[in-house]
C-alpha cells in the first residue's frame, strides 16, 4: 500500500515542475454531517480539503477527504480519499491530464484502490468564469488489494483500465453553484466497471462561508464478496474557501 501511494504521489509531482511556481493557489476546507447507505448504515462526520492552481500552461488540482464513525465504543465506518491531477493545456478549451487516486475504505471490501490514468481532456462549454462542461477519456493501471482472497484465491486486482470523466459547473448566481461530477473506469480485460456521481448545490451564506448540500453514488460491477454494488452517500457540510 505504501509504495503504491509513493510510486502514484511521484510521478503526479515530478512530471509537471510547475507544481512548484508561484501564482495562488485556490482551496476549500469542508466540514459537515455525512448519512451513508450500502456497505455502511450510519450517521457520520466527514471533511475535505480541495485546491487548484491555474497557471498559463498548467492547472494543478487535488483532493483529500475523509469519513469516520463510531459506534457503541466500535468503530463502524472509516474512509480516506485522495486525489492528484495536473493538466497541460494546449490552448483555453484542449488539454492532457495525469491522474493519481487513492482510496482506503475500511468496510468496502478492499484493502485499499488506487488507480493512474492519463489521456486527452476537452472544455466542450464555457459559459462565465464558473460555468462550464469539461469532458475527458484516457486509460491507465488500476492496482486494487482485497481484505480477503476472493472466489479464485486472488488478493488483489491488477488491469488496465480505461477512464471516462466529466464535469458541470453552472453559476446559478453570484452567490449559488451547481456542480455534477461523473467518471468511469472500465477494466481492459475482465470488465470490472467503478463508476462515480456526484452532485452537489454550493450557496454563499457570508464572505468566504458557503453551505453544501451533496449527494454522490459509487457502483462497482463486479464488487468484492459480501459487499454492495452500490454506496451512497449524503451530506449536508460548511465550507469555507481561501
Amino acid at each position: 500500500m505504501q509504495k503504491t501511494i509513493v510510486a502514484v504521489t511521484t510521478v503526479l509531482l515530478g512530471a509537471p515542475l510547475a507544481w512548484a511556481e508561484t501564482p495562488e493557489w485556490q482551496g476549500e476546507v469542508e466540514l459537515g454531517l455525512l448519512i451513508t447507505t450500502g456497505n455502511t448504515e450510519e450517521t457520520n462526520v466527514n471533511s475535505r480539503l480541495a485546491f487548484q492552481q491555474e497557471i498559463v500552461r498548467w492547472r494543478n488540482s487535488g483532493e483529500f477527504s475523509s469519513l469516520y464513525s463510531e459506534a457503541d465504543g466500535a468503530t463502524s465506518a472509516e474512509k480516506y480519499r485522495a486525489f492528484l491531477e495536473s493538466d497541460f493545456k494546449f490552448n483555453d478549451r484542449q488539454y492532457w491530464f495525469l491522474r493519481g487516486a487513492y482510496e482506503d475504505d475500511r468496510f468496502s471490501g478492499y484493502d485499499f484502490e488506487s488507480s493512474i490514468t492519463t489521456g486527452y481532456g476537452h472544455r466542450v462549454w464555457q459559459g462565465g468564469e464558473r460555468s462550464f462542461l469539461d469532458l475527458s477519456a484516457g486509460a491507465g493501471y488500476r492496482y486494487n488489494r482485497f481484505d480477503e482472497p476472493d472466489e479464485n484465491g486472488h488478493r488483489k486486482e491488477n488491469e488496465s483500465i480505461a477512464r471516462l470523466a466529466g464535469q458541470f459547473d453552472y453559476e446559478l448566481s453570484e452567490t449559488a453553484l451547481f456542480r455534477q461530477k461523473l467518471s468511469s473506469e472500465i477494466g481492459l480485460e475482465d470488465g470490472h466497471t467503478i463508476s462515480e456521481s456526484e452532485t452537489s448545490l454550493q450557496a454563499t451564506v457570508v464572505d468566504s462561508l458557503s453551505m453544501k448540500v451533496s449527494y454522490r453514488v459509487k457502483h462497482l460491477s463486479d464488487p468484492p464478496a459480501a459487499s454492495e454494488r452500490t454506496d451512497t452517500e449524503t451530506a449536508l457540510t460548511l465550507l469555507y474557501g481561501f
